[in-house]
């Protein structure tokens, strides 16, 4: 099969291409040429920003791709772009979403109003009514300064071409080597330092959340790229069970032998810097039973040896900054009142 990948060359993308490539596929890359990474040789690669899409329209048609893989659609212009980049020259595209389009994101954000949604979301469960979530400045600091980002926009120009059969992939909270947020440094930086104790919001330590390892999630996507059966269809992504943060901490602790104390405190004991804003108690447990009855998906890679890896990159490339000597000197004024 012939695939073309738009992006691919941060956290989970290159996971995605080395496996597509060990898979047998022609795979050619589409990127900027900012983040030149080691990919297997037979990987073509064309450089050109998204905005430069409708100049290489005959590229791409020369390649004739199978499938088309934007891994970087992140608003309705990228996606659109996109589409009429590759519009009769593929017969499929398959596009990267986010477990933020539900409602009960909005809910957790504080983003939407509402009850708390039930568990686990499916892919049929409400999605956001109001777009544009990060506007406000809230939710991921990574993608704040986008003020069109919305993966609602992107899914409803991906699945509504008749003329190119869409994919969606609705992704967790992704961990491992190369992620961007390093999600568990917060943690493994206090363990790290020798804290005598992690303190957490009690609501957040009860609330259950879906993850996946990055390259569990890029089997996934492989999948859903090369099985036309995938034609049409949405599919959450993410572990078969979903931790409680407590639970999950204390998976990381068990994995550095740290012997301090976890302890779990309502959010008005706790530092500024450790409470929650938006409605805490709504959990984000998703159910991906589809794509695992449908593409056959399974987890190649276990929980415990997923995390080792994590955390040995983390230490091994730890990110600037981290807690700062007041925040901990917040943290030790509580403690002291135990």
């Amino acid at each position: 099969m012939r695939v073309l990948v738009i992006g691919g060359t941060q956290f989970i993308g290159p996971f995605v291409v080395r496996r597509l490539a060990r898979m047998g596929h022609d795979v050619t890359i589409f990127h900027r040429g900012e983040h030149e990474v080691d990919l297997p040789e037979g990987v073509r690669h064309l450089h050109g920003a998204r905005a430069e899409m409708g100049q290489f329209t005959g590229e791409f048609r020369a390649l004739a791709p199978d499938v088309v893989l934007d891994m970087r659609a992140m608003t309705g212009y990228d996606a659109q772009v996109t589409i009429d980049a590759v519009r009769g020259t593929a017969r499929r595209l398959v596009a990267i979403s986010s477990m933020d389009v539900y409602h009960a994101y909005g809910v957790l954000t504080g983003f939407e109003g509402g009850d708390i949604e039930p568990m686990p979301i499916t892919e049929d469960s409400p999605v956001r009514t109001k777009l544009y979530l990060y506007r406000a400045g809230g939710g991921s600091p990574r993608l704040a300064d986008n003020a069109n980002y919305d993966k609602l926009n992107v899914e409803r120009l991906v699945l509504g071409q008749p003329d190119l059969a869409g994919t969606v992939l609705r992704l967790p909270v992704v961990y491992g080597p190369g992620d961007a947020q390093h999600r568990l440094w917060p943690y493994l930086k206090r363990i790290d330092d020798g804290r005598p104790a992690i303190l957490l919001d009690e609501v957040v330590a009860r609330r259950r959340f879906a993850r996946s390892y990055v390259d569990n999630v890029a089997a996934a996507v492989a999948l859903a790229v090369t099985d036309d059966r995938a034609a049409g269809r949405i599919y959450n992504v993410s572990e078969p069970e979903a931790l409680t943060e407590l639970d999950w901490l204390q998976l990381i602790v068990a994995q550095t032998g740290w012997s301090g104390q976890i302890l779990a405190l309502p959010s008005e004991r706790l530092p500024e810097h450790l409470r929650s804003s938006g409605n805490p108690a709504q959990e984000m447990d998703a159910a991906s039973s589809r794509i695992r009855h449908e593409l056959g998906f399974r987890e190649e890679i276990a929980r415990d040896d997923a995390l080792a890896r994590t955390i040995d990159w983390e230490r091994s490339d730890p990110p600037a900054g981290g807690p700062t000597p007041e925040e901990y000197a917040a943290e030790d004024d509580v403690l002291a009142q135990q």
